[in-house]
């Protein structure tokens, strides 16, 4: 249950500070500005790596988690309890953020500034640089390196500062579902939903190209490590 709570109170941060900053800055006429976003995600991310990496992996995605399932780093059992437990975090942190400003339309949630595909197309790439960078940097589904939380939320900051005012550069599941759900601003979440999860996977096969001993593709029962 360590694990569990590892992720729900990571999921719980990322979600309360990165679409709080959102919403602050909202309601303070840019008072937070958009580097200022970035950076609260990226720097929560690595907050959340450092304090709970080595408890549960710091995965705070469900998209990062089902990566590493597929990778044969991740015992496929762990998936569910994995994603319930970030949902549920993010569930919390959007609930939190709704009840401390409840005139706020959105609450963070993603919402392409363009169309639907161009943000699909857009998350897909982050998410696949995003993963690449974290299966890279980090050891099963445990992050140990002491570089790999700034490197990881490093990533995140510089995808949500260039493509952020596009495609809000979610690059995570759990982190759009909330506050689309606890808004009502769902008609471009499947956006949010499918191309974190296939951005990831394709890093994965990016990785199996380039280090063969590091990366187990599909099908992951197959791998060695995944049967741990």
């Amino acid at each position: 249950m360590k694990k569990y709570l590892s992720e729900l109170i990571g999921t719980y941060g990322l979600v309360f500070c990165g679409t709080g900053a959102i919403i602050i800055n909202d309601i303070t006429g840019g008072a937070v500005t958009h580097a200022g976003i970035a950076a609260t995600f990226g720097l929560i991310v690595m907050a959340m790596i450092y304090a709970f990496g080595d408890i549960s992996g710091a995965h705070i995605n469900p998209a990062v988690t089902i990566a590493f399932w597929f990778s044969g780093r991740f015992p496929g059992k762990e998936v569910l309890p994995y994603a319930i437990s970030q949902l549920i975090g993010a569930l919390l942190a959007s609930g939190t953020l709704k009840a401390l400003f409840p005139g706020h339309l959105t609450l963070g949630a993603t919402i392409p500034s363009g169309s639907a595909t161009q943000s699909f197309f857009l998350e897909l790439i982050l998410t696949f640089f995003l993963m690449l960078v974290i299966i890279n940097v980090s050891t099963g589904s445990k992050e140990k390196g002491v570089m790999a939380g700034i490197a990881i939320g490093s990533v995140v900051l510089l995808e949500a500062m260039f493509a952020g005012p596009i495609c809000g550069a979610s690059m995570n599941p759990a982190r759009s579902i909330a506050p689309a759900l606890l808004s009502g601003q769902i008609q471009h979440l499947w956006v949010y939903i499918t191309a974190p999860l296939a951005g990831a996977a394709l890093a994965i096969l990016g990785c199996k190209g380039v280090k063969d001993k590091e990366c187990c593709p599909l099908p992951s029962a197959f791998c060695k490590t995944a049967k741990n």
